[in-house]
């Protein structure tokens, strides 16, 4: 069943405070090679049938109004996860 992957992140301008925190922990758990974080959010849509580009918008378009809060959030990126599909 084929799946399709939604990516969120907030915006360059909105304070991410769960990516300050998870910076600040991570070179006392020995990950010193990092010097920011920022958290976003993964959606996973199945699909029954072939993922067409009609499907595809359709994705884009709930990214963008319901999965997404378009004042504080971009949608990175809405593709077909191939490796999802058997």
């Amino acid at each position: 069943m084929p799946r399709i992957i939604v990516e969120v992140m907030p915006k360059p301008e909105i304070l991410d405070p769960q990516g300050k925190v998870i910076a600040s922990a991570l070179p006392h758990l020995g990950f010193t090679d990092f010097s920011g974080v920022r958290q976003g959010k993964r959606f996973e849509l199945t699909f029954e049938g072939v993922v067409t580009e009609q499907v595809l918008e359709s994705a884009r378009t709930a990214a963008a109004e319901m999965l997404s809060n378009p004042v504080i959030e971009d949608v990175i990126s809405v593709r077909v996860d191939d490796e999802g599909a058997a």
